[in-house]
C-alpha cells in the first residue's frame, strides 16, 4: 500500500509541471467585476466571456445578462450547451418554433445539459443571468433565418 501511495505521489508530482505549462487562471472576485457587452442574440441581452475564448476550440464560460420578457426563438448550436441559472426566471423548451406551454421553467440554481444540434427555444420571465459553459466553438444557428439577428 504504502509503495503504491509513494508511486502515485511520484507520478502526480512528475506530471505536475505539464499541467502548469500554459495554464492561468481566470479570477472575478464578483458580480460587479463582469463586464458585458452586445450578444450574438437578439437585442436586449448582454454577453460576459469569464474563461476560454467561445468562438475557438477549447473550454469557455460565458454569462448572459437578459431583461424582463426576453425571448431567444428556436435554434441549435454544434456543440452541447450547459446552462445554469444564477438569477431570475429562466425558461427553455425543445423543439423547432416557441411553444410556452411546452417549456420547462428554471430558478435560481436550475440547471439544463442540453446536447448538440437539438432545436430548443428560452425566454427570461424577469431580469435573469445564465452561466453557459461548454466546448467550443461556441455557435448559433436559428431554425428560422429570419431570426437571425446577424442577418438584420
Amino acid at each position: 500500500m504504502r509503495i503504491a501511495l509513494a508511486t502515485f505521489a511520484v507520478l502526480l508530482t512528475g506530471t505536475l509541471p505539464v499541467f502548469a505549462q500554459g495554464s492561468h487562471a481566470d479570477l472575478l472576485a464578483g458580480p460587479a467585476a463582469v463586464e458585458g457587452g452586445p450578444a450574438p442574440l437578439p437585442k436586449g441581452a448582454q454577453l460576459a466571456v469569464l474563461s476560454g475564448d467561445p468562438s475557438k476550440t477549447g473550454l469557455y464560460v460565458i454569462r448572459i445578462k437578459m431583461p424582463a420578457n426576453y425571448q431567444i426563438p428556436a435554434h441549435h448550436h454544434p456543440t452541447a450547451e450547459n446552462v445554469t441559472v444564477l438569477s431570475g426566471s429562466f425558461h427553455a423548451g425543445m423543439g423547432d418554433k416557441m411553444d410556452k406551454s411546452k417549456a420547462q421553467a428554471f430558478e435560481t440554481g436550475g440547471f439544463a445539459a442540453l446536447p448538440a444540434n437539438m432545436n430548443h427555444y428560452a425566454w427570461a420571465a424577469n431580469d435573469t443571468v445564465i452561466q453557459v459553459h461548454g466546448e467550443g466553438p461556441f455557435a448559433i444557428t436559428y431554425v428560422n433565418p429570419t431570426d437571425d439577428p446577424s442577418a438584420k
